[in-house]
């Protein structure tokens, strides 16, 4: 698939067929998240990758949200420091936010969909995957093959209108 092609492709998925992802997928996926650009190539991350069914299950009561981990192949969960102020916090957002998008694009081109979560109970996220206090996990990437229709570039996104979203030299 094109960049272009994923990029239009990409949707959230949150219901899966019961099919495994192939470590070596999940391999390619993790990669394009190590390699996405980050301020001043800070690389605030750690993935932590999660395929066991029970722990999925337990995955899925960190946030209100976050049910369609539960069901999913595999889920990556994005691990960084706790931040010490408020710039430090707002920098790894965005540094973390890049490297999701490049996960979920890579996802896309692989034929497997994503579904992003964020995680509420920290204590309850450490507890599962073993994480020292220090660390928090900031977002989740739950992972597998759409059980209802293949990604295929949308023809009419649910998206505000390009002249209404672009601006030419000025507003």
């Amino acid at each position: 698939m094109e960049t272009l092609d994923a990029i239009r492709s990409r949707r959230d998925v949150r219901t899966y067929t019961a099919e495994p992802i192939a470590r070596e997928r999940l391999e390619q996926i993790l990669e394009a998240g190590r390699r996405s650009p980050s301020s001043r190539n800070w690389q605030p991350w750690d993935f932590v990758i999660v395929t066991d069914r029970d722990e999925l299950r337990e995955l899925a009561k960190v946030w209100q949200g976050a049910g369609h981990i539960a069901r999913s192949a595999a889920t990556i969960v994005l691990v960084t420091s706790v931040p010490p102020d408020e710039d430090t916090r707002a920098t790894a957002q965005y540094d973390l936010g890049q490297a999701t998008m490049n996960m979920m694009l890579a996802a896309t081109d692989l034929g497997i969909g994503s579904g992003h979560s964020a995680v509420a109970d920290q204590k309850l996220a450490r507890r599962i995957l073993g994480l020292p206090d220090d660390k928090l996990c900031a977002y989740m990437i739950a992972l597998g093959y759409p059980a209802d229709r293949p990604l295929t570039p949308l023809r009419h996104p649910n998206r505000r209108d390009f002249d209404a979203v672009v601006h030419w030299g000025k507003w």
